[in-house]
C-alpha cells in the first residue's frame, strides 16, 4: 500500500492523559507513543496546538505544542514530527519562523510545519488574545505564511504587510531541509484557504468522508493550475479515528459512546472495525488522492494497538 501514515500523538487536549495525575509520568506515558511509532514504522508524529482541553475547558494536563515538539525532537530518531496544525493566533510568524528552524535542527531535519487560520475562540479569550472573525483570520493567515517563508529563505527577511512588518531579521541557522522546512497549511475552505495551499504550501491537511476530500482536492487542482503550481508537488494528508478489533461489532462495542456520538456518519469512514474493513477503507482514502492519513487512536496511549496497526498496514 503506498498510503503513508502518521500519528495523533496523546498531548492531554482530549483528556487521553486524564488517568494520569503525575504531570511527568503524563509525559512520559506520551513520548512512549511516539517512540512506539516510530519503531514500528510510522511516517510521522503529530501534536495539537491547545492550550487546554477541548471542547470543553478542565484543568487537566495539556502539553504546550512546541516545546513538545522540541522534547519529541530528541527523544525520536527516524520519523517526522509535525503540527496539526499551529494556530496562526498565538505566535507572531516571524518568531515562529525561528523556532521552526531550531526544532529542525534538533530533529536533524524531521520537520513538517502545520499552520492554520485558528478557530477556538475560547482559547483565545482566555489566554488574551483577540479573536477577529474568520475572513480576518485567514487575511492573517495569508500574510503569515509569507512571512514564514520569507525568514526561511532570505539572508535578511523584510515584509510589509497590513497585519505583519518584518524589517531585516536574521535567521539563524534556517533548518536543516533544503530548499527549506516543508509548510503544511490545515482547512478545506474552498475561496481561500485551498487558494493559499496552491500559492504557498508544501503541503495540506483535509478533513472529511473520502467523497468530500475528493471533491476539495479536485478544487485545489484547480487553483493549482490557476496560478501555475505542479498539483502533485502538494503532499495531501488527511485526519480520522482508528480502532481496530478482531471484527467490526467488538470494534464498535469498544467505541465509548460520547465518540460514537461525536463521530456520527464518519463512523462509517473511520478506520473503526476488524482489519479487513479497515483495509477496504484505506483503499478509498487513498483513491481518493490522500497520500499520508493521520490517525487518532480512540485508546490513544495503548501501545499495543500502535503495534498491532503497524503489522496489519506497514510491516
Amino acid at each position: 500500500m503506498a498510503l503513508k501514515f502518521g500519528l495523533l500523538v496523546p498531548q492531554g487536549w482530549t483528556m487521553d492523559l486524564a488517568r494520569i495525575k503525575d504531570p511527568v509520568e503524563a509525559y512520559e506515558t506520551m513520548t512512549s507513543v511516539a517512540q512506539t511509532a516510530d519503531e514500528v514504522g510510522f511516517a510521522s508524529a503529530w501534536l495539537v496546538d491547545h492550550f487546554h482541553t477541548i471542547p470543553h475547558p478542565t484543568p487537566e494536563v495539556t502539553f504546550e505544542c512546541w516545546v513538545t515538539m522540541a522534547a519529541l525532537a530528541r527523544d525520536t530518531r527516524t520519523i517526522r514530527i509535525g503540527q496539526m496544525v499551529t494556530c496562526n493566533g498565538y505566535r507572531h510568524p516571524a518568531l515562529l519562523a525561528k523556532m521552526a528552524s531550531t526544532v529542525d535542527v534538533l530533529s536533524h531535519g524531521r520537520l513538517n510545519f502545520g499552520i492554520g487560520a485558528g478557530w477556538y475562540e475560547h482559547e483565545y479569550r482566555a489566554y488574551g488574545y483577540d479573536y477577529p472573525d474568520a475572513p480576518e483570520r485567514l487575511r492573517y493567515l495569508r500574510e503569515a505564511v509569507q512571512v514564514i517563508r520569507t525568514m526561511w529563505t532570505q539572508e535578511e527577511a523584510t515584509f510589509e504587510g497590513k497585519y505583519y512588518q518584518v524589517r531585516g531579521a536574521i535567521n539563524q541557522p534556517k533548518g536543516v531541509q533544503q530548499p527549506h522546512i516543508p509548510l503544511l497549511i490545515g482547512g478545506s475552505g474552498e475561496k481561500v484557504t485551498l487558494k493559499l495551499v496552491a500559492q504557498y504550501g508544501d503541503a495540506c491537511n483535509v478533513g472529511d468522508d473520502p467523497a468530500t476530500m475528493k471533491q476539495k482536492f479536485a478544487v485545489l487542482k484547480e487553483h493549482c493550475e490557476t496560478v501555475g503550481r505542479d498539483y502533485e508537488s502538494i503532499h495531501r494528508t488527511s485526519t480520522t479515528f482508528c480502532l481496530m478489533a478482531d471484527s467490526d461489532e467488538q470494534a464498535l462495542e469498544q467505541l465509548p459512546a460520547e465518540r460514537k456520538a461525536s463521530l456520527g456518519k464518519s463512523v462509517t469512514t473511520a478506520l473503526i472495525g476488524s482489519p479487513e474493513t479497515i483495509r477496504q477503507r484505506l483503499a478509498t482514502y487513498e483513491e481518493a488522492g490522500v497520500q499520508e492519513l493521520l490517525m487518532r487512536f480512540v485508546d490513544g496511549t495503548n501501545l499495543e494497538g500502535i503495534r498491532r496497526f503497524a503489522r496489519e498496514f506497514i510491516a
